[in-house]
């Protein structure tokens, strides 16, 4: 997995590539968004656009950092998931936890 980051308007997006699998990725991701609160950027998108599987560890490592932005007066919203990673979303109810946009501008949008 890859993850590439850029700002755009009032968020952060988050590009993920490849597999999400967790691992030492999560760990990375998990910084990642840390660092981010602690420059006080708090609206982040997660482009899953790119995202070829995820595995249990990947939903675990995109609820973990949902939880860390939470609990740090952010938030995080999903963008772009393709049609395997949202029947994955739907099959474990997280479609009912995370907000998800067909766009990362519709979900940029949202947080105004």
């Amino acid at each position: 997995m890859k993850i590439k980051t850029a700002e755009k308007y009032s968020a952060v997006v988050i590009e993920l590539k490849g597999n999400v699998m967790g691992g030492p990725e999560a760990q990375e991701f998990n910084s990642l968004l840390h660092d981010l609160l602690d420059q006080d950027k708090k609206n982040i998108v997660v482009d899953l656009s790119s995202v070829k599987f995820m595995n249990s560890s990947g939903l675990g490592m995109l609820i973990s950092g949902f939880t860390s932005m939470k609990n740090g007066g952010g938030i995080l919203k999903l963008a772009n998931a393709t049609d395997k990673i949202n029947s994955l979303l739907v099959i474990t109810k997280l479609i009912t936890i995370f907000e998800h946009f067909d766009s990362v501008d519709k979900a940029i949008e949202s947080f105004k």
